[in-house]
């Protein structure tokens, strides 16, 4: 039908395997359970549909629909030392004590200290704050840094998005200030021997809270802080302080850490846009300048626009810029900060560009050869950007990746892993066996370092533990929801789609085919012509439809756009509402193709 999308519950035989080497797999959904959808929250038969096939009930599908925090926010007294915490951080706001933030140089140890900070600084108290270099201090708390910030004056140290596992780093401040753990990384053993370790990922929390984020956490602690003092008649002369003005910055650090977009992240972040939309914080406000975002902000906004920026600087640059941009109150020097970020962000590209060739052709030859997990390293690779490039490799070759940097003997590297490998686990138990010197993460990504001339048992090690791995196809399976013609990929069956945002981990972006599509016209376009925008027709031509490509870098799908040889063929995608300059029209968020058979 050419105005709505036709569920597909059978495989089809002629798209068993894509340009990008890829099966479709039609993703199933309970008919009878999306018509009660349909019925009991007023909305059209395909978002019922589209709903039942993400496993939401009848029951769960208004709150889904129209996530609230007066619906969905946990009590932070459920999670294990919140009130310790609390009680803590509201004496320090009666005493107007000097307090140290120590966090982490990701996005969301920036966004975790950033609202910590801003909290703190609104209920009078002077805040110092510290974020690690990842070259000269690594990762977490260390004695040096905690001792400065003692000798700066903090009578309380707060960790955010690190400290579970830094009972020996944090042991330097006993006898000079107290100190708070917030943060949401896998607890091995019990937490530090400290004032509290708010963690819903301890071994002992039994809150059901372990998908929240460290920034989070935070807000949760916020909470429960502001809500102490109103007890204790702490604002009976003062106005309370904005906790939910502090929610763009939990929006994007849950969009940015990977949280799934479930539960209570899926209203935080509903509301953290919404926040950001205003564009209050000149940080990121600046940044959204940067961008050139017009229009409504997504979840796609922090992935793919924000986030990267912020992140850069603890790769490649000044540990603390992100949080200077996020605390920076003006916003002329704001926007300073977010043209040296876009500028770092871009010599990060760079870095990145000059690792991946060298990485994809040692890659492509381990999975030749059947290895498990793919394991590439090089002299000189920057530990920064390890991350990302195990990441690229883990997308093209849907195998566990792990990259590492050797300098002066030492690889340190990242892994990144495919759903259903827990890469994390592995790694742990790589380093309690002796192979690593460090290393530790969770089930999609780890860390870890060792002598170069470990790799190789290293390699070992992770192909046998992770054996299942070399099962796996070539090219992970794309979940397709439906089918369409292209002249029924209308604005408001996009506007329908939209209901479920925001997409990302734990929701994704439902995924279309447009049939037997022609491409008419297809170009490079953006700063570094790695987007590919197409206009495409139905097959008996009809209406056109813009659809762009991107990440575009090289590829049998971008060879084909590119080469258009007027051939039918099914499109897998996106549809998604597109505004400019105040005209909302429909667009195509490209994905894969298959040939027509």
């Amino acid at each position: 039908m050419a105005g709505e999308a036709r569920p597909m519950t059978q495989p089809s035989a002629d798209i068993a395997r894509s340009l990008t080497g890829r099966r479709w797999i039609w993703r199933a959904a309970e008919d009878r359970i999306g018509l009660g959808i349909a019925q009991r929250a007023g909305v059209p038969e395909i978002v019922g549909r589209l709903l039942a096939a993400r496993g939401i009930g009848v029951e769960a599908a208004t709150d889904f629909l129209e996530p609230t925090l007066r619906a969905l926010l946990p009590d932070p007294s459920r999670l294990v030392d919140m009130d310790i915490a609390a009680e803590r951080l509201a004496a320090a706001a009666q005493r107007g004590e000097t307090v140290g933030v120590f966090g982490d140089y990701d996005v969301d140890g920036a966004c975790s200290a950033a609202l910590m900070t801003t909290l703190l600084r609104a209920l009078g108290c002077t805040v110092h704050t510290h974020v690690p270099d990842r070259m000269t201090e690594g990762y977490g708390p260390n004695a040096p840094a905690l001792r400065d910030l003692a000798l700066r004056g903090a009578s309380l140290v707060v960790c955010v998005d690190c400290g579970t596992a830094a009972a020996d780093a944090l042991a330097t401040l006993e006898g000079r200030a107290d100190a708070i753990v917030l943060d949401h990384h896998k607890a091995e053993g019990p937490p530090p021997p400290i004032l509290a370790t708010v963690n819903p990922n301890r071994l002992d929390d039994s809150s059901g809270q372990s998908l929240l984020c460290a920034t989070a956490v935070a807000f949760l602690a916020a909470v429960a802080t502001v809500r102490c003092l109103r007890r204790r008649g702490f604002f009976a002369a003062r106005a309370e302080p904005d906790l939910l003005g502090l929610l763009d910055l939990v929006a994007l650090a849950t969009v940015c850490d990977v949280m799934p977009l479930i539960g209570v992240n899926r209203a935080l972040v509903a509301q953290g846009l919404r926040v950001m939309a205003r564009r209050e914080r000149p940080g990121i406000a600046a940044l959204l300048a940067i961008t050139q975002k017009q229009g409504r902000l997504s979840a796609m906004t922090c992935g793919f626009g924000l986030g990267p920026r912020i992140n850069a600087a603890g790769r490649i640059a000044e540990a603390d810029l992100g949080l200077r941009l996020l605390l920076c109150p003006d916003p002329t020097e704001a926007a300073a900060l977010a043209e040296r970020l876009d500028a770092v962000n871009r010599q990060r590209q760079d870095v990145e560009a000059a690792m991946l060739d060298a990485a994809f052709r040692d890659a492509e030859t381990q999975a030749e050869a059947g290895r498990a997990v793919l394991v590439v390293s090089g002299a000189g690779w920057h530990p920064g950007v390890v991350g990302i490039v195990a990441g690229r490799i883990k997308e093209r070759f849907n195998r566990p990746a792990c990259v590492a940097g050797i300098t002066e003997g030492t690889a340190k590297g990242s892994g990144r892993s495919v759903p259903g490998i827990d890469l994390g686990a592995a790694v742990i138990a790589a380093r309690q066996a002796g192979l690593l010197a460090t290393g530790g993460g969770h089930p999609m990504a780890a860390g870890f370092s060792l002598p170069a001339t470990g790799l190789a048992a290293f390699h070992a090690f992770l192909d046998e533990r992770l054996a299942q791995a070399a099962d796996l196809p070539a090219a992970a399976d794309l979940l397709v929801e439906g089918a369409l013609t292209v002249p029924g990929a209308t604005a408001d069956l996009a506007a329908q789609v939209g209901r479920l945002a925001p997409f990302g981990a734990g929701n994704e972006e439902p995924v279309f085919v447009l049939q037997r599509a022609r491409v008419l016209r297809a170009d490079r376009v953006g700063r570094e012509g790695m987007t590919i925008r197409s206009f495409i027709e139905g097959e008996g031509g009809g209406p056109r439809l813009k659809a762009m490509l991107f990440r575009a870098r090289d590829g049998a799908l971008a060879d084909w756009l590119l080469g258009r040889n007027g051939m039918p063929v099914h499109l897998a995608g996106q549809l998604r509402l597109e505004e400019w300059n105040g005209t909302v029209s429909v667009g195509f968020a490209i994905v894969d193709a298959a040939p027509v058979a």
